[in-house]
């Protein structure tokens, strides 16, 4: 009968024993553990999801719906009013060259400002001869700004094609009609003189004291200049440093009257032999004389 009562007793104090299982305890640790977490609370919703979305996009139909109904959230969201641009503005170029921007723009407003590429835009403006640099950017009001810096024409390029401007790093600014339309600007000539820009800029800073006689530079063979003064005359350059050639003749028309005398051409191609060469009549009449002083 004890024993009995003991049985009972043990078998109580062991039901009520609150320490979970071994499978349970192993269970709760398992499910504490931060990545099984993360995977409850994230990884199977997105499988669901997933798979929800899966079994509804299976049908062409429904894909189709979706795809229609996406393209028109996107068009509506693109075509209202804050994102349309209706002009185009256009400041820092002349007239002829805003209108050979907006040619070359060729846009048709109204436009969204998401079917714009305004580096497309401005890489296709600075293209313009003209153009030196461009920005362009749409600000508020529904407004594409251009804003230009023209190339200022720094000579006159005389070739077999005509003539022409070009600024201080040799390119090309536009056609030129006729002389008069700028004869203010110092004027080259021939092939390759287009590429020798800065050159030629030195030398017309050289050639100042010159004057109004200075007519312009002609590049001879694409390898040196000749200086063309009123009345025929010509200095003839050297390929290698020809600043200092022009300097030196300069120099020596300054004390000797040298540019003021009957002569055609200084030739300075050899530098440790310069070369006077007399007009024809010059010629002649030297001819002349000696033949007078050796028959007297």
């Amino acid at each position: 009968m004890r024993s009995l009562i003991f049985w009972r007793r043990k078998t109580a104090e062991i039901k009520q024993d609150p320490a979970p299982s071994k499978l349970k305890y192993r269970m709760q640790r398992w499910m504490l553990t931060p990545g099984i977490r993360l995977g409850l609370r994230i990884g199977v919703p997105f499988c669901l999801v997933a798979v929800l979305g899966s079994a509804y996009m299976a049908n062409e139909v429904r894909r189709d719906a979706l795809r229609s109904f996406v393209a028109e959230m996107r068009q509506t969201i693109r075509n209202r009013p804050e994102f349309m641009v209706n002009m185009i503005a256009i400041d820092g170029a002349g007239g002829d060259l805003a209108d050979d921007i907006r040619e070359v723009a060729s846009l048709r407003f109204p436009v969204s400002s998401f079917d714009l590429d305004v580096d497309l835009i401005r890489d296709v403006i600075v293209t313009l001869d003209p153009v030196k640099s461009a920005t362009v950017r749409i600000r508020s009001g529904g407004v594409l700004q251009v804003d230009v810096i023209e190339r200022e024409p720094a000579l006159v390029w005389r070739s077999h094609q005509g003539l022409a401007l070009l600024d201080e790093t040799g390119a090309h600014v536009a056609e030129l009609g006729h002389r008069s339309l700028h004869s203010d600007l110092p004027l080259i000539a021939g092939n390759g003189a287009d590429a020798q820009v800065e050159e030629a800029m030195q030398l017309y800073s050289v050639a100042r004291p010159l004057g109004q006689r200075l007519r312009g530079l002609v590049r001879v063979g694409e390898r040196r200049w000749d200086v063309v003064l009123d009345r025929g005359q010509r200095i003839m350059l050297p390929a290698k440093n020809p600043a200092s050639a022009l300097e030196r003749v300069i120099a020596v028309s300054e004390v000797r009257d040298l540019l003021e005398r009957d002569i055609a051409a200084v030739d300075m191609r050899l530098a440790a032999r310069a070369t006077v060469r007399m007009n024809e009549t010059a010629v002649q009449e030297w001819w002349r004389i000696r033949q007078m002083n050796e028959g007297g």
